[in-house]
């Protein structure tokens, strides 16, 4: 399996570009976000789950952008992007989580997203980033449920370490990712205007 941003089963595979020198090297914070439900969304919207997911990347992007982060890959129905300020990917998932609480999409269909955030030194590649911390950030956002938002300890203390105001880092425990050898504590993340109650992690 490649170590890089995996694609799942759905057919629709975009891309926007991204020079590689404009993605940032060293110390970073990789957000990720997939749709939950996907493959049921596809049954059910057929050939308009396109427009559909050129909605929800409209959404995320807008986020993104407002936050001060990059795109780095869109592919199905998942998201990556990049942070140099953990804070900010913190606000951006904030944002895309009380957007998509507040909007439906093609045919009013409602639309909740899983977000992943875990901050290291990936590698940086062509345009792309590879590595463990990579395969955390992908880990971490499949553990999740629709509408929430799930942060590595790595992050929890970059944040804290600058402003930690307006969020909260709920402890979920340690977790063990699926290659990973120990576990990982992670948390979740609540401001205002989020839902507040989960499920336990999927693990």
């Amino acid at each position: 399996m490649p170590i890089g941003f995996i694609a799942n089963e759905l057919d629709v595979v975009q891309r926007a570009p991204v020079l590689p020198a404009e993605l940032p090297r060293g110390f970073v914070t990789l957000l990720m976000t997939d749709v939950e439900g996907s493959t049921a969304l596809v049954q059910q919207l057929g050939p308009r789950f396109g427009a559909l997911i050129d909605d929800v990347w409209a959404a995320h992007r807008a986020a993104v952008a407002d936050a001060g982060g990059l795109e780095v890959e869109a592919r199905a129905d998942e998201f990556f992007t990049v942070f140099e300020a953990p804070r900010a990917a913190i606000n951006a998932a904030v944002a895309m989580q009380r957007a998509f609480g507040e909007r439906s999409f093609v045919d009013g269909t409602a639309v909740r997203v899983r977000v992943g955030i875990h901050s290291g030194y990936p590698t940086l590649t062509a345009g792309n980033y590879v590595g463990v911390d990579v395969n955390a950030a992908s880990r971490i956002t499949a553990l999740g449920h629709g509408g929430q938002i799930v942060a590595s300890a790595a992050t929890r203390e970059a944040v804290q370490a600058t402003s930690g105001r307006g969020i909260r880092f709920v402890a979920l425990g340690p977790h063990q990712l699926r290659g990973f050898a120990k576990p990982m504590p992670l948390f979740q993340i609540a401001s205002k205007g989020l839902p507040a109650r989960f499920p336990p992690l999927r693990t």
